[in-house]
């Protein structure tokens, strides 16, 4: 079994308030679950207005699919969510 992480940091400008903010993180992980089948959730700097760091999972058999989906999902992200990626690792752990 292979459990391939995703851990993203990002900036997301022009926020308001702190309901935006979760607004915006409830739609990535939203996406990242029904797309892509991951468990994600807001792992730190939930007091941040400007930043929001989200971590993601994903078993398989594979460390090539799972590390490979992981990927498409970070591309997914980057191209149609209004944030700036500050810092982005992707990694797997077999078991």
């Amino acid at each position: 079994m292979v459990v391939s992480m995703i851990q993203m940091i990002f900036e997301i400008p022009d926020v308001a308030s702190i309901k935006d903010k979760r607004r915006i993180i409830r739609s990535i992980k939203d996406k990242l679950q029904r797309r892509f089948r991951l468990s994600a959730a807001e792992v730190d700097l939930q007091n941040s207005l400007t930043f929001a760091q989200i971590g993601g999972a994903l078993v398989s058999n594979s460390r090539d699919f799972g590390e490979g989906v992981l990927n498409k999902a970070f591309k997914m992200i980057e191209d149609e969510m209004p944030i700036r990626i500050q810092d982005m690792r992707i990694y797997s752990e077999e078991f």
